[in-house]
């Protein structure tokens, strides 16, 4: 809980360096932070008194970029200011280090690549030198692998927490969590067994989006469309008298695996076809001709050679027209060795033979040759530019096979589940609220639901096996679970309960599910795998449903809709309360960066050069949601007001500002009308930010105190010197000292989130404690003060005095050459306030006399008379 530093028996005697500095902060206050516990968590809680982070766990595989930087940034100073609202923060850090990135990293690092069906080698240990060669590689057990994997991570992991350490993360770092761990595989293979017995997650044989480099399926949220170039090919199908029936196609390569042709039902030339069967060309393959209405009349020849599976649609029109499955093409993306079974004729085999075992590519050029050497191509071909799916991660198209694999419900077949998640994710706020669309939409274009299983090595074991009937074939059906004492598993590995180890991958035996979980359906659960749930019930219910889930707008389709889809099923509750979204870091020409664009800048260089601090500002300038250029002009504007903090409140301490003079209650002592009207401001300051901070709207909250920040420092600090060394008598002295400490006091509170290092750095001056754990400011305390005051004081003799020194400047004088009389203009309102502030602008200004005459609409100073260069100078 936030402590208040205000008022303690024994002020903290005033300690200011002589040369205060940025650099050394990061590194010696985090190891203070850390050795005191600033941060920590206190289990010994209620609910009420919690808020809760599910923390998005970064991918530990590679290097962080000043992306990550700039997300986390956003989320820390949100946690920095719940926690001096005084909740008890839980504020984990997770390491993502479960999935593909992992294992292509671990395979090039140590030369090696897996195979599930090696034995396990106890203690082994990778080559010191990988070979150069792949084939050349170790194989190794999926459990060896997995053991390689972990070692790896841990190395990365340590030099990530480092960089989020130095950039000033709040994390408790005792509350961190790997997506790979016995913890974490256990947790979700938990979440799937129970999803499993509710009937939310199921094995089903369908055509799947397949990447043919990775070997694995794809799930409809890790889709990327790309523009690549292509062509329509143009061929006729035989009709039974010999009619030629014309289809364009980009992939003549799938032509052995149509099943059917497609036009509109209105469209009229293709209406006497509807029922009757064509034959294609080169093959010799009956097919019929079905009318549907996403054939488009419009588009190429308007009837569709439909192929199992060239694409989505032909996913679609296969399953709403019974059409026959004819695939071709392997999970390898070579077109299958043997002729199948549906060409029956000597000339369609031999055709075949041509394009059997060839990569897609290869194929299509194979049968774009027949076709041309038998002159059915008809003109040349159409060279197009279109979208084309692709892994998000490969670099190769996507083929549609069919395959079995594990779903989990999430709406896209189900219209009530749909809904119920449309209406789960009302229950949470958006930050910007535009957001929700993005969440809704995507719900709304769902095609299918949600594939799970992969077909990796590094990753959650799917947690069932299989028995064997007596000719060795596996009983899909009537999976074999594990208990819960048993997890986490690996069914390739571990034994199924009820049978003997001998009994693997023999008739009447038993065979493990060799595929493992998407990671998001690991990740999915990030909130149930820190918060102890199903095996902490107590602690569970301290921190779930989370406050805030903070993570990237190009992610809510998969990690923030998964999340939801997992929480609805498990506790039929949304999993937070806030999704605060965050946007994209652009380089020079607005591009996303990202690692695989290598237009990425390395945070260390930038922390370096800059200082947290100055990239915290750069950072938390942004607001949520938007995307935002990488400027080094604006972390110079940080660092400068990082700085300047460090300056100006070294010479208001020195001035003689003490804990002492920080009012806490009784605010008697402020007798200056400029002491007022800063005061004023400054409790204005206080509620804006915090009605910000309330909004998550911390963009606002920084542009508000720094706008204030500079007023006090340029315009106040400046006037009220004299006072504040007693010049004008102890009461002048007292009201002026009580107005900086508290002012100080209150900035130092207000600009800690943003600027944890250089804050932390002047509390510790003359405050006790840290000021991380000191309360959020409140203006309760200034209302006495304030009564009566005008806040528009301080502006108005910071105006006159920025006129003296202009006048001054004209003159090429120093600033402290004294006036001998001036003459202030401007409506009688203002010249009332600027008398509240006059002594001091005197004093400021170096002037013996100031005139004040009312007239006009705007305050002007003018007839600035200068004591001669002879005349001795006062002051």
């Amino acid at each position: 809980m936030a402590e208040d530093n205000l008022g303690t028996d024994t002020p903290t005697t005033v300690s200011v360096p002589d040369k205060p500095a940025l650099e050394g902060l990061e590194e010696s206050l985090s190891k203070r932070w850390r050795a005191e516990g600033t941060y920590k968590f206190n289990p010994e809680t209620t609910r009420a008194q919690v808020y809760s982070i599910d923390t998005p766990p970064p991918t530990a595989s590679g290097s962080l970029h000043v992306g990550h930087m700039f997300s986390y940034t956003q989320t820390d100073v949100l946690a920095r200011y719940q926690r001096m609202r005084g909740m008890n923060v839980f504020y984990p850090m997770g390491w993502d280090d479960n999935g593909l990135p992992t294992e292509r990293r671990v395979q090039n690092y140590y030369g090696v690549r897996c195979d599930p069906s090696y034995s396990y080698v106890e203690g082994y240990r990778p080559p010191a030198a990988p070979a150069k060669n792949q084939r050349d590689w170790d194989v190794v057990s999926r459990k060896n692998f997995i053991e390689l994997c972990e070692e790896l991570a841990v190395q990365d992991e340590e030099v990530f927490e480092h960089l989020f350490t130095t950039l000033g993360l709040s994390v408790d770092w005792d509350l961190t969590y790997r997506t790979i761990d016995d913890v974490s595989r256990a947790v979700s293979q938990r979440g799937f067994l129970a999803n499993l017995a509710a009937g939310d997650a199921y094995m089903a044989e369908a055509p799947t989006l397949w990447d043919v480099s990775f070997r694995t399926a794809v799930a409809q949220a890790e889709l990327e469309d790309r523009e690549v170039a292509g062509a329509y090919y143009r061929y006729p199908f035989f009709a039974e008298d010999g009619t030629k029936i014309y289809i364009e196609t980009t992939r003549p390569e799938l032509l052995a695996a149509c099943a059917g042709l497609v036009a509109n039902p209105d469209d009229e030339r293709y209406q006497p076809l509807f029922g009757k069967t064509v034959k294609s060309p080169l093959f010799d393959v009956e097919v019929k001709v079905y009318p549907h209405a996403l054939a488009k009349a419009d588009k190429g020849s308007g009837i569709a050679m439909v192929c199992t599976f060239g694409d989505l649609t032909d996913v679609t029109w296969w399953r709403e027209l019974q059409l026959p499955t004819r695939a071709i093409v392997g999970r390898d993306g070579r077109i299958s060795a043997e002729a199948p079974e549906w060409i029956t004729t000597e000339a369609g085999r031999a055709a075949f033979a041509q394009i059997a075992g060839k990569t897609v590519f290869s194929a299509k050029e194979s049968v774009v040759k027949l076709l041309l050497d038998a002159d059915l191509l008809d003109g040349e071909p159409k060279k197009i530019m279109h979208p084309v799916n692709f892994f998000e991660k490969g670099d190769k198209p996507l083929e549609i096979v069919s395959s079995r694999q594990w779903y989990i419900s999430n709406g896209g077949r189900d219209e009530a589940r749909r809904e119920a998640l449309i209406k789960r994710g009302a229950e949470i706020e958006f930050h910007p609220a535009f957001m929700r669309s993005r969440y809704e939409n995507w719900i709304s274009g769902l095609n299918g639901d949600w594939l799970v299983s992969r077909q990796r090595f590094f990753g959650v074991p799917v947690p069932v096996w299989y028995p064997l009937d007596a000719e060795g074939e596996p009983d899909y059906a009537n999976p074999v679970l594990p208990t819960d004492q048993m997890l986490p598993v690996d069914p390739a590995a571990d034994t199924a309960p009820g049978y003997e180890a001998a009994q693997r991958n023999v008739p009447g035996g038993f065979i493990g599910d060799a595929d493992v979980l998407d990671t998001w359906a690991t990740s999915s659960l990030t909130p149930q795998i820190v918060g102890r749930w199903s095996r902490d019930g107590d602690f569970f219910s301290k921190v779930f449903p989370f406050d805030l889930r903070p993570q990237g707008h190009d992610i809510i389709r998969t990690w923030l809709f998964s999340s939801a889809v997992r929480a609805d099923a498990l506790h039929a509750a949304a999993p937070w309360k806030h999704a605060a979204i965050s946007g994209w870091i652009l380089d020079p020409d607005r591009k996303k960066m990202s690692k695989s664009k290598g237009n990425v800048v390395v945070p260390t260089d930038v922390l370096e050069d800059f200082g947290a601090d100055a990239v915290r500002y750069w950072a938390a300038s942004a607001k949520l949601g938007a995307d935002t250029a990488y400027e080094i002009a604006q972390m110079k504007i940080g660092r400068r007001l990082a700085i300047k903090l460090l300056n100006a409140s070294k010479f208001v301490l020195n001035l003689g500002a003490t804990e002492a003079n920080v009012l806490t209650g009784d605010a008697s002592v402020i007798t200056n009308g400029l002491d007022k009207s800063v005061l004023v401001r400054l409790s204005q300051v206080i509620e804006d930010a915090t009605r910000a901070f309330e909004g998550y709207d911390y963009a606002r909250a920084l542009d508000i105190t720094e706008s204030f920040f500079w007023s006090f420092t340029d315009d106040y600090v400046e006037l009220i010197k004299d006072r504040a060394y007693g010049v004008r008598g102890a009461e002048e002295q007292a009201s002026v000292l009580a107005a900086l400490a508290t002012t100080l006091d209150a900035l130092l509170r207000l600009l800690a989130p943003f600027l944890p290092f250089a804050t932390e750095e002047v509390w510790g001056w003359w405050r006790a404690g840290s000021v991380h754990r000191a309360e959020w400011p409140t203006a309760n305390h200034l209302a006495s003060a304030i009564e009566g005051a005008d806040a528009a004081v301080l502006p108005v003799v910071g105006q006159a005095l920025s006129g003296i020194r202009k006048a001054k400047s004209e003159a090429k004088v120093k600033q402290r050459t004294e006036v001998l009389t001036g003459l202030v203009t401007g409506p009688e309102s203002v010249l009332t306030q600027l008398r509240q502030g006059l002594g001091d602008l005197l004093a400021a200004g170096n002037a013996r006399d100031l005139r004040l005459e009312a007239g006009g609409e705007e305050m002007l100073v003018s007839g600035i008379e200068l004591v001669p260069a002879e005349e001795p100078v006062q002051g």
